[in-house]
Order: structure tokens, then sequence, then C-alpha cells
């Protein structure tokens, strides 16, 4: 049976950066021109008003300092608070296909990979910009690859599950070199207006090259195990879709967009992850201890923060469980694949580490890694 490995992966960051200090600053004045706009419903006590934001009530809550996004203007206008992303015609690429095809690139060319040897693309994110062709066939297209291409969405955890399928393919037979994209443009599906939440996304796109072994280039990763798991939940949910296009005004109109019951999510998923790593160093006879690293789903630092300790045993050093969420936010599926993708060059062969995602579903996938001799 061919053997599974991860031969390179890519990122793409968008050239745009918001600080907390600049997304605060246009919620506030925002906030404030609403409660103007609502002084004599907020007197009568029919609303209640806008309150303000901060940096250290983002970060205390986050961890986040700043977030990549694809239109900043749009993102810090208090009149807009939303990124305006220009529709483009069917004969031009598209835009989660287009930053999808920049991190695939860095990946193929990582491996030395010819585009026309890679045998499948698979695009898995949390947010598909069409219903159909696939954004997959569209990447597909502009690199030039032959075989087949699909997309696939678990939310946070897309990434995680692209790779076992990935590794699945390899597995069986079915190709041997296997694409998977993760291009997140998470910006536009939070509301920018709600002062829980408008802090916590932004955009990426990110490149996983899975194949077998024996076309692998020599600096490879040996897929040890994968476990994937899903849970339903209502606690992170998205409601858009073509069923609501047309939905009456003034019914559900926030919840189109991205919307959570943060304690409630902290509370179940922290020790679902960490009891599911555990299971799977138990199936692969390891301890916490013996994982170099763990590359976690860039969500929250509290969360990764807990489900590190829980596994290691303790508290995990910034060396052990790196953090890429204070300059990149959530970025939902890409999130663990740039923590892989920048810090793993120092680790050893031989040496073990796990990518971990998380997310709505609920849904959790782990790859096991280990560095080729």
């Amino acid at each position: 049976m061919p053997i599974p490995v991860i031969s390179a992966t890519g990122l793409w960051t968008p050239p745009h950066s918001v600080s907390n200090e600049e997304l605060v600053e246009s919620f506030n004045a925002w906030a404030d021109k609403w409660n103007a706009d609502h002084t004599a419903a907020i007197q009568a006590g029919e609303v209640e008003p806008k309150p303000h934001s901060s940096v250290e009530f983002i970060e205390k809550a986050s961890g986040i300092k700043s977030r990549y996004v694809v239109d900043k203007a749009g993102v810090i206008d208090p009149a807009v608070m939303a990124p305006r992303i220009p529709e483009r015609p069917n004969e031009e690429i598209s835009v989660l296909a287009e930053i999808a095809v920049k991190a695939a690139r860095q990946s193929l060319d990582a491996a030395g990979r010819d585009p026309k040897d890679v045998d499948a693309v698979l695009c898995a994110a949390s947010n598909m910009q069409r219903a159909y062709p696939a954004m997959a066939i569209e990447v597909q297209q502009a690199l030039g690859i032959e075989g087949f291409a699909f997309d696939m969405n678990v939310a946070c955890s897309s990434a995680t599950f692209g790779i076992q399928t990935a590794a699945d393919f390899v597995r069986s037979g079915s190709a041997k070199s296997v694409l998977m994209v993760n291009p997140e443009i998470c910006s536009g599906h939070l509301n920018f207006t709600d002062r829980d939440s408008h802090f916590i996304f932004g955009d990426v796109a990110t490149a996983v090259l899975v194949e077998a072994e024996d076309i692998a280039p020599a600096d490879h990763w040996k897929i040890l195990h994968t476990h994937l798991k899903t849970q339903f939940s209502n606690n992170i949910r998205n409601n858009f879709g073509f069923l609501n296009r047309a939905a009456p005004e003034g019914i559900g109109a926030t919840d189109k967009l991205f919307v959570q019951e943060g304690r409630k999510v902290f509370r179940e998923v922290v020790p679902m992850v960490a009891a599911m790593i555990q299971e799977d160093l138990d199936a692969l006879g390891l301890q916490g201890t013996d994982l170099r690293r763990l590359w976690l789903h860039q969500a929250n630092a509290n969360m990764n923060r807990l489900i590190a300790g829980k596994v290691l045993g303790h508290e995990a050093s910034e060396d052990e469980s790196p953090t890429v969420l204070d300059t990149y936010a959530n970025t939902s599926s890409a999130g663990s694949i740039i923590a892989f993708h920048t810090h793993s060059g120092d680790i050893k062969p031989g040496e073990k580490g796990v990518i971990c995602s998380f997310g709505a579903g609920y849904s959790a996938g782990t790859v096991f890694v280990e560095r080729a001799a």
C-alpha cells in the first residue's frame, strides 16, 4: 500500500493588515453614530446602546493583535464595515481561486513538482465563493492539472479533513499526488458591527501537497496517523445560503454572517479536542512529551493554552505550541496550516508533531506527522 506524506506547503498573505487600534477606532465611530441615530429608542428603553470595543478587550478575549484582509478600506470605514470586493466576470479567475493558486504554486515549487504531475485538487474551506463550478476545478484549470478536483467544507477543520482525504486517495492508489488548498476570505462572513466578534477573522490562503512517499522529495513529513470527529452543535453557525438570498427584510439579517456562543464553544471544545489528541497518542503508543510541537487551530489563544497544557502535562512554551493568531487572527481552516508552514523548519528528522483543527460542526481533525530522516 502506498504511504502518504506531506511533501510541501504554501502560504499566501494579503498585502493589507488591520491593527486592533484601527479596528477599534472604526467600530467605536460606527457605534457612536448608531447610538446617535437611535437616541429616542435608547431613552425609551426599547433598545440597548452599542458599547465601545477596546484593544484591551480584544487581546484579553482572543490574543489577536492584528489581521490581514483582502480589502482594508471597507473594513475600517465606519460607513461600510465590510470588505468591498468587486465581482468579476465569468471569464476572469475568481478571487478565491486566485489566492488558492498563489499558495498552491508555492507548495509545488517547494516540492519541485510540475503541476502536470498532480492527480487531484481539493479545495477545502469554510466559505466557497459560489456553489458551482467547484472552486477546486477552477484552481485545477488555472494550474494546468489533469485528473479530478472537488470542493469540501467542514468549517475550521476543512484542512485536516482535506489532508486525510488526500492521504486516503494515495493509500487507495486513486492518486499519487494530491494538492489541497484552503482559500479563506473570512472577513466576508464576519459581522464587523458585532462587538463580541468584530475582531476575530482574517484572510489568507494555504496549500498542502500530499503525495506517495516514493515520489516525494527527501525533505518530507511522514503522516503517522489521522483522526476526524464531528458532533452537531448550533454554537457556531452561519445561515447564509441560496435558500435565504431573498429573505424578507428584518428576518435573521445578522445570522447570515458568523455567529457563535463563545463561552459554550470554549467549555465544550477544549475538553473534546484534548481528549481526542490523547486518544490518538494512546493509539500510537506515544506520550504528550513525545510531541516536539503542536500546530493548533488558531482561533483563540486561551483555548490553545488549555488544550496544549492538557496534552503535554505542563504549560506549553511558544516553541512547543507556536502562535500565529496574534498577527493573522482566526483564518478558519488555514490557521493550523499557517502555524505548520511557518514553524516547522527547525524540526529535526525523527521528531514528531500534530496538526490539529477544531471548529463549527463541531468538527475536529488531527494529523500526526514525523520529519523524514
